[in-house]
């Protein structure tokens, strides 16, 4: 009896333990703790409304933003995987369409801690609003649904995920996804802030629930597609659309109203305003991967598909669809850039063993070999005036952003750090350099993987953060920015976990 009494109480505290995660907690009571966060002028405050199962929050407020943040928090302190919801509507005469009723995550209670918010502003924007460090400025994920009647915040492993639903519906994720490191125990629970130092604004978070989820188990893996875009000024990025589906590698076509990616081999052209993607007629080709890109006057489609042999090869067809016409001789040979002037296709190709840059006539013709450095080259480039093919090249020991002149010479490494930097993208303006950046420790250009997506300018100077996300294979293979050099659209991934 006593030897198994220990036992027992084990397999107690098992059973407990299965029946609290995945379960919700009870709303009424679940928050008992309020916190005016920063320096406001007007104290906020909070009560149960019991007849609407809902918490009516007040907050004043100047901003939640930059490095510091003023608003009234209501707050529990919590551990591991959670996910919040509930449903959220104003309910002062506050004008200001950036007054903000958030779910939040929060390391602490200082104005410039690290957190995560479901952010519903007052003119209906919806974000997923993130301080990576103490200090640090604060930034957002733009979700591309406007005044949605709930909010999900949920939390598994070191990552944040925004999820939202019209009135009456069930929770759909938005693909907006952040990778944000909390220590436990950390605070969660719901924000308000006026958004203007004198005023006070207020909110009802109704319906709510809090579910601790079992921990996660292993690294994450592709729960679907996001096609975002990120301003190089603001680098406040947008959602315009999401998928459960593999999407990769966005073209900006040359008047800036549609995108061009590939999605289980084929081609698929989508408004920049949003709406569902329309399938671009490829012939025979129903096997294209990410290596796609458009001509400079924007009429013609280059891609890469190995429909024939089983080795991709390329193409160019007409961008309203047609027959495609075969471009390289032999395979594998994967697009990557279009000459200003029209004339040729630089690309990469794995020649007796050796991966290397090429370039070829559109109008056919014999091959030209540019690089012949042992190791890989890829992703080659041109920049806007000709001048340059930009390439990533491994001879130095890692990956690094290279260039040459069109004949292949004059070949000049452009970065050099501890990173493996991979798919320099010039933009239209000449100005700007994108790429794509994996950890030191990454092989190859996976997918899956905390990626980041850096800016160079050409001249020379800092290199600064676009986005970090959770991508890689198919993020930004291929040229991705608008035509007027303001914007960079990029493919980033949803993780999901398993479970211990």
């Amino acid at each position: 009896m006593n030897a198994s009494f220990p036992a027992f109480l084990l397999l107690l505290v098992c059973l407990f333990a299965q029946s609290a995660c995945g379960r919700p907690s009870e709303w009424e009571g679940l928050f008992l703790d309020q916190s005016d966060v920063g320096v406001v002028r007007h104290a906020g405050d909070f009560h149960r409304d019991g007849t609407r199962d809902a918490y009516v929050v007040s907050g004043s407020g100047a901003n939640m933003w930059f490095t510091n943040d003023t608003f009234h928090f209501v707050w529990k302190k919590v551990s591991g995987d959670v996910n919040l919801s509930a449903d959220i509507r104003f309910l002062d005469t506050n004008k200001e369409p950036h007054r903000k009723a958030c779910l939040m995550i929060r390391q602490s209670l200082e104005p410039d801690s690290p957190y995560a918010d479901a952010a519903r502003h007052g003119n209906g924007l919806t974000s997923l609003q993130f301080r990576e460090e103490k200090g640090a400025t604060t930034a957002e994920i733009q979700s591309g649904v406007a005044a949605p009647a709930r909010l999900g915040l949920e939390k598994q492993g070191d990552y944040v995920t925004l999820s939202l639903a019209a009135e009456g519906e069930s929770l759909r994720p938005t693909g907006a996804a952040i990778r944000l490191r909390m220590q436990d125990p950390f605070y969660i629970g719901l924000g308000v802030c006026a958004h203007e130092a004198d005023a006070v604004s207020k909110a009802e978070f109704s319906h709510g629930q809090l579910e601790l989820l079992p921990p996660a188990g292993g690294p994450p893996t592709n729960g679907g597609s996001t096609l975002e875009v990120v301003p190089i000024a603001s680098k406040d990025r947008r959602v315009l659309y999401h998928t459960s589906e593999l999407i990769e590698a966005p073209n900006w076509t040359r008047d800036g109203k549609t995108f061009i990616f590939n999605s289980h081999g084929h081609i698929y052209k989508l408004p920049v305003t949003g709406g569902q993607p329309e399938l671009v007629d490829t012939g025979f080709a129903v096997r294209c991967n990410n290596d796609h890109g458009l001509s400079p006057d924007g009429t013609q489609l280059a891609i890469s598909d190995q429909s024939v042999g089983g080795k991709s090869l390329i193409y160019v067809l007409p961008l309203a669809g047609g027959t495609p016409r075969r471009i390289t001789p032999i395979g594998p040979s994967y697009w990557h850039g279009w000459s200003p002037d029209g004339g040729s296709l630089a690309f990469c190709s794995e020649r007796n063993g050796e991966f290397d840059v090429y370039t070829i006539p559109v109008s056919g013709g014999e091959e030209k070999r540019l690089t012949t450095a042992p190791g890989l080259d890829d992703g080659p480039d041109y920049s806007p005036d000709g001048a340059f093919i930009y390439f990533n090249s491994e001879r130095s020991g890692r990956m690094q952003i290279w260039r040459m002149k069109p004949d292949g010479s004059q070949q000049e490494q452009i970065t050099s750090d501890e990173n493996n930097n991979w798919f320099a993208h010039p933009s239209p303006d000449g100005k700007w350099i994108a790429f794509l950046t994996y950890g030191k420790e990454v092989k190859g250009h996976p997918g899956n993987q905390d990626v980041t997506l850096r800016l160079m300018p050409v001249a020379g100077g800092k290199i600064e953060v676009l986005a970090k996300l959770f991508g890689g294979q198919g993020t930004i293979n291929v040229p991705s920015w608008s035509p007027d050099s303001k914007e960079v659209a990029f493919v980033s991934y949803l993780p999901v976990f398993g479970h211990k």
